[in-house]
């Protein structure tokens, strides 16, 4: 069972930046897809970027593109989401997620995630 670990979120102003790392438990995980996915109150969980461990690849939703950035330190086992030019409307509990056997572009579906972290929290304030 692969177990993930975020950090790095917190509070910032509007139009700040902030980095959530991701650290999986285990060594395959050079192998998947990973996935940042975000839930605000009363919202669904949305696709926020992901990338291909394997191939590098990455793809990330309309309303980051731009501002954030995700990208993999396979020797730490990590995958980082760079986030600049935050907005209110970011501000949501972000969690990291790997689609196991995937190997090309990342799946932005949630349904086919198969192991999550705990979330970090991303508080925007204006």
């Amino acid at each position: 069972q692969v177990q993930l670990v975020e950090c790095g979120g917190g509070l910032v102003l509007a139009g700040g930046s902030l980095r959530l790392s991701c650290v999986a438990s285990e060594r395959s995980f050079n192998n998947y897809a990973v996935g940042w996915f975000r839930q605000a109150p009363r919202k669904d969980r949305e696709f926020v970027a992901g990338v291909s461990r394997n191939t590098g690849s990455t793809v990330s939703a309309d309303s980051v593109k731009g501002r954030f950035t995700i990208s993999t330190d396979n020797a730490k086992n990590t995958v980082y989401l760079q986030m600049n030019s935050l907005k209110p409307e970011d501000q949501a509990v972000y969690y990291c997620a790997t689609a196991i056997g995937v190997f090309g572009v990342p799946p932005s579906r949630r349904s086919e995630y198969d192991y999550w972290g705990q979330g970090t929290q991303v508080t925007v304030s204006s």
